[in-house]
């Protein structure tokens, strides 16, 4: 019995009992849209993560240790971070807060002393002067509550400025977000020193590397500044996920495997139905091979169709979560998630493959005479 006459074999045995077949199917294709599913929504929540924290991996915060009792860095400490810093720029920034008014309507914010806005930020309109000398720079946020414009005056803590420039709403996590903020000349924020210095780099090693020799040159004696790597805030959440994808995948794992033992047990019944048809073909000279394949045959075509039936349903709830969630179509496309549909189609096949394995076996190696008499 040749390949291909095995295959029309099995197909005619999957059609004897249609339901059973189907029943078989279902199980897998269960098992299939399980893992595939979960894995693609838990993959879509990581990417998702990554897009909303943006680029922090590239920014290293220095700030004073106030446990050592240093209150702020002064002049020459932000030069050694600046002659440090790797790849990027090291820009300090005094910190204070206060109250914002224009008109009738005011807010309260965060004022940032800054000598160059445009080493951090993006103007969505006017210009970012440097060296910063004179003006006010507004956040996004700030800016529409206070329905503020370039050219605007705006009061802050009795001082009256000028808006010069409203920055780009910034979407990414940082610590130093301008959205609610207002900038202003150093000289205008009250206090010796700087409260903060943010380095943005080009790579997340640049940071590392920053990182690394600002603990090692100004804390060589002595902790007086605390570095904090934002990159860390990321490989904590890469963690998560990777936890949470683990979970989830093994879920549809365990669904996937009662379906593997739905068909083994539809592959025995099947061979102990037809125990004297196969004692028969093999009295009439079938090999063994012969009849291991047609059974293989069997529990390969229930694979295939059930794991086909499970992609094509998976790619609907996915699609689903597209139309019923503000999830972007960029992530729902992204080719990692295709890659979950590939791995469970393929798994899938393969645990039919295995759950036929050893009813083809006791099917092709009883003795012929014993399956005809049984």
């Amino acid at each position: 019995m040749t390949r291909l006459p095995a295959l029309f074999v099995a197909r005619r045995n999957l059609s004897r009992n249609r339901l059973q077949s189907a029943l078989a199917a279902l199980g897998i294709l269960v098992g299939v849209v399980a893992i595939a599913s979960l894995g693609i929504f838990g993959n879509v929540l990581a990417i998702g993560a990554d897009d909303a924290l943006g680029d922090i991996g590239t920014q290293v915060i220095v700030t004073p240790n106030a446990d050592a009792g240093v209150q702020s860095i002064d002049d020459r400490t932000v030069t050694e971070i600046q002659r440090v810093t790797t790849g990027g720029r090291a820009v300090p920034l005094k910190t204070d807060g206060g109250l914002v008014t224009r008109g009738g309507e005011s807010a309260a914010a965060t004022i940032y002393g800054i000598r160059d806005p445009g080493s951090l930020y993006t103007a969505a309109d006017g210009e970012l002067p440097v060296p910063h000398r004179q003006g006010a720079i507004l956040g996004a946020d700030l800016a529409d509550s206070l329905d503020a414009q370039v050219g605007d005056n705006i009061d802050i803590t009795g001082d009256t400025y000028r808006v010069i420039a409203v920055l780009e709403p910034v979407e990414s996590f940082t610590p130093v977000s301008p959205n609610d903020a207002v900038m202003l000349p150093e000289g205008a924020v009250a206090g010796d020193g700087y409260q903060q210095v943010v380095i943005e780099t080009e790579t997340g090693a640049a940071a590392t590397a920053s990182a690394n020799a600002i603990k090692s040159s100004i804390n060589a004696r002595e902790d007086i500044v605390e570095v904090f790597e934002l990159s860390s805030i990321l490989d904590e959440i890469n963690q998560f996920f990777s936890l949470l994808s683990a979970f989830l995948l093994g879920l549809g794992g365990i669904s996937l495997f009662v379906a593997g033992v739905s068909i083994l047990n539809v592959m025995l019944m099947s061979t102990v139905e037809r125990r004297q048809e196969i004692g028969v073909l093999r009295a009439v000279g079938v090999s063994r091979r012969a009849v291991l394949r047609t059974i293989l045959f069997e529990a390969t075509l229930l694979g295939l169709g059930g794991a086909a039936a499970g992609v094509l349903v998976t790619i609907a709830l996915v699609a689903g979560l597209y139309v019923a969630t503000p999830v972007e179509l960029w992530i729902v496309l992204d080719p990692t998630n295709g890659l979950y549909l590939l791995g469970a189609f393929a798994f899938g096949v393969l645990i039919s493959v295995l759950s036929g394995l050893y009813p083809a076996w006791k099917a092709a190696n009883e003795h012929p005479v014993d399956a005809l008499r049984g």
